[in-house]
């Protein structure tokens, strides 16, 4: 089993910056492609980024792409999510989660999944 803890959220100015940390544990963190969704109220879960078992190759959803970064540190079963010049529509609920294949930017195909953390980003 695999568990995931996600932090960093919080209340931010648009234009500011928050980094978002998932700490994992159980099996081996680097077995598994790591990847940031969100979903604000209202609307469905949407993926956000991912990154592969190395770092070496990350995916982002058009709309975060030049704003946000993903990286991950192997050492300390840790994922991030870096996010700068923060718009109100990144308010959001912002989930990490754990999948054994690459590339799919879709949930449901997420294996394992932490509790979320509220970013809120005011105009």
């Amino acid at each position: 089993q695999v568990q995931l803890v996600e932090s960093g959220g919080g209340l931010v100015q648009a234009g500011g910056s928050l980094r978002l940390s998932c700490a994992v544990s159980g099996r081996t963190f680097s077995s598994y492609v790591m990847g940031w969704f969100r979903q604000a109220p209202g609307k469905e879960r949407e993926f956000v980024a991912a990154i592969s078992w190395s770092g070496g190759t990350t995916f982002y959803a058009n709309s975060v792409k030049g704003r946000f970064t993903i990286s991950r540190d192997n050492a300390k079963n840790t994922v991030y999510l870096q996010m700068n010049s923060l718009k109100p529509e990144d308010t959001a609920v912002y989930y990490c989660a754990a999948d054994r294949a690459l590339g799919s930017k879709t949930a449901s195909d997420y294996d394992y999944w932490g509790q979320g953390t509220q970013v809120t980003v005011s105009s």
